[in-house]
């Protein structure tokens, strides 16, 4: 297996020679390319522009669910799976960012030993920084990388914060809900954003007492709602420990991608990711424009101290990012 880490980043990085690397599926550069586009600087743009056009042949499915769930004893289950079918498989593990180092904090090279010696598997924690709905800024950027490398699919393992996990419905092309019995009021755990953009639900753990009340519960809770596209997430019991609905589980992915396919949403669903890659790229800009050229917070000072409106601050610092990009075209 190929674990990257974070380490110290190289004053100087030539994507001639770091972008064949990633495309060659080389560990170091995977690694060192997804700390390029998580650093966020004006490289990242280049090496997506880059390796963009070889993208759009991966699998891409979620798994989310709350904390203490078996989310990577089953991502690690789900990998093995796949090796034994030769096909490759990049794991993005969303940790929870370290206040002191900015880093991932949830050693991914700890909970899932057994993929360590595999060439085929492709293993990288990212740090949430803050970003809202479990999902590291750079997830997008990551999973392009790994696409562009060849990986015939791509695991996407979110932090487990509960409903604000919803954003990952924008990232992936199946979400892939797991809970498990015992965590007091079962249902009401996962049900506000998750039971909208479950795909497929794992109740994993399923040797243990309440496994039976946590399956009617979702589906009684699946026969209330409103499956407007047509698709009925389908609900499977599993012991990801023991490698117990591992297969199962694949089967229905594998269905759910089939359905999407035949019906359009496949392709639905990646039009709606791309335009939202690009609002949240449009927001940054405006927004780091805003702050760095117009002067955001002496708007923000000046309003407050003369009881100005937000909404005329807004379109008086929208008006000089305007002017700024104006400045800057001519």
């Amino acid at each position: 297996m190929s674990v990257v880490g974070r380490g110290r980043r190289s004053a100087a990085i030539d994507l001639s020679t770091l972008v064949p690397a990633v495309l060659e599926a080389q560990p170091r550069a995977l690694g060192r390319a997804i700390s390029v586009v998580e650093d966020g600087g004006p490289l990242r743009r280049e090496l997506v522009a880059e390796i963009y056009p070889r993208t759009g042949k991966a699998r891409v499915v979620g798994i989310t669910g709350p904390p203490g769930a078996g989310k990577s004893t089953l991502v690690d289950r789900i990998a093995q799976a796949l090796r034994a079918r030769d096909l490759k498989v990049a794991i993005l593990a969303v940790d929870p960012t370290s206040p002191f180092s900015g880093g991932a904090i949830l050693g991914d090279r700890i909970r899932m030993q057994g993929l360590y010696t595999d060439p085929g598997v492709f293993i990288r924690s990212m740090a949430t920084r803050g970003a809202m709905g479990g999902l590291a800024r750079a997830t997008h950027d990551a999973i392009d990388l790994v696409d562009a490398a060849g990986y015939d699919w791509v695991l996407v393992e979110t932090v487990g914060v509960g409903q604000d996990e919803v954003d990952i419905v924008r990232t992936v092309d199946t979400v892939v809900v797991v809970t498990v019995p015992g965590l007091g009021d079962d249902i009401q755990a996962i049900k506000a954003g998750l039971m909208e953009i479950a795909d497929l639900f794992v109740v994993n753990k399923a040797d243990r007492d309440g496994v039976d009340r946590v399956v009617r519960d979702i589906e009684l809770m699946l026969s209330l709602g409103d499956q407007g596209d047509g698709w009925r997430p389908p609900l499977i019991k599993a012991v990801a420990r023991q490698g117990s609905g591992i297969d199962e589980i694949l089967a229905e992915i594998e269905h759910h991608t089939q359905w999407l396919a035949a019906e359009g949403g496949l392709a639905e669903r990646r039009r709606r990711r791309f335009r939202q890659r690009v609002e949240e790229l449009l927001k940054e800009r405006v927004l780091r424009s805003a702050v760095e050229h117009v002067g955001l917070e002496d708007a923000v000072t000046d309003a407050l101290e003369h009881r100005i409106d937000p909404y005329r601050v807004a379109d008086q610092v929208f008006r000089g990012v305007l002017d700024e990009e104006n400045k800057n075209s001519s």
